[in-house]
């Protein structure tokens, strides 16, 4: 079993405590990876202890080894559901958006749910071990980044295979994103909007040096 560091910090007295309830297995599971998630929207994984999310989701502390072995397993799992939501975000279009209008969703989408986990997209980008191995680490943010890569390629229509220069370009911009959402996350010193608008001017400006049309 997993050992917690000494210096994790116990959920304050005011924190909400949900109380305990007869609940099925996979209900009780998911519970436990919610709580889990909204500890971890403004604390690093290294600062949230098995006793914080037991406490927090009004169970014993023996019920979150008992579906989940280690405090890494848990909080994997917590980031598996964090990153499907965010896929399902970026995938999300309206009835007749224009190409331009799906890439300005996704970009917002990710956005703010860099703003609602801030602790946690960090810590996963920083490659925390507190959320598993590095390779587990690595293919939840390589699945995010393929995701809006992929949505990226379908707005703008291209042709498969994708043009060389092209793959290269999106998946250039989708890197340099995930930098600057990082840096504002630290430094919180640009509106929401502001960061959104500029990553969509950066994306045109990237397209444009390659001799792509921008989408509209």
């Amino acid at each position: 079993m997993q050992s917690e560091s000494r210096s994790s910090q116990p959920v304050p007295s005011a924190t909400r405590t949900a109380p305990r309830r007869r609940l099925s297995v996979d209900r009780r599971r998911d519970e436990l990876i919610e709580a889990a998630l909204d500890l971890l929207a403004s604390r690093g994984p290294e600062e949230v202890s098995v006793d914080d999310v037991a406490q927090a989701a009004g169970a014993s502390r023996a019920l979150v080894y008992h579906y989940f072995g280690t405090k890494q397993e848990l909080y994997a799992a917590a980031l598996s559901k964090a990153a499907a939501e965010l896929t399902r975000r970026l995938a999300q279009v309206e009835p007749g958006d224009t190409p331009l209008q799906r890439l300005d969703r996704a970009v917002r989408a990710f956005v703010e749910f860099a703003e609602a986990h801030s602790a946690g997209f960090v810590a996963l980008l920083g490659g925390s071990a507190a959320y598993g191995s590095g390779g587990e680490s690595a293919a939840l943010v390589h699945s995010v980044e393929d995701t809006v890569y992929e949505l990226l390629v379908e707005g703008l229509g291209e042709p498969t295979p994708v043009d060389p220069l092209v793959r290269m370009t999106l998946k250039c911009w989708v890197a340099a994103a995930e930098t600057a959402v990082l840096d504002w996350l630290k430094h919180q010193d640009l509106a929401r909007v502001e960061v959104e608008q500029q990553l969509i001017v950066q994306l045109g400006a990237l397209l444009m040096a390659i001799g792509h049309e921008v989408p509209v």
